[in-house]
């Protein structure tokens, strides 16, 4: 039995067609008339790329810390600058 017909046998209303995808229109003005970015991207782009630059900041002082400290208290390697 199709489902048109078990909801017509129930007593159910018809099945409504499916909504298309509808996303929420960046209504925000432009940051210039002839290019396509808006106020809202302009600020997405900022925090995706400030927390980029932290996240490489801190990797850097994670590999800098591993080459200094770790490496040589484990005996990796040695350190040129080391007597």
């Amino acid at each position: 039995m199709g489902e048109a017909r078990r909801r017509a046998a129930q007593g159910m209303p018809p099945r409504q067609p499916k909504k298309a995808n509808t996303k929420a229109l960046d209504t925000s003005p432009r940051v210039v008339s002839w290019l396509p970015l808006t106020r809202n991207q302009t600020q997405q782009f900022m925090a995706v790329t400030t927390r980029g630059a932290w996240i490489g900041i801190g990797a850097m002082v994670v590999l800098w810390i591993t080459v200094r400290f770790i490496g040589p208290a484990a005996g990796w390697w040695t350190l040129s600058d080391t007597p």
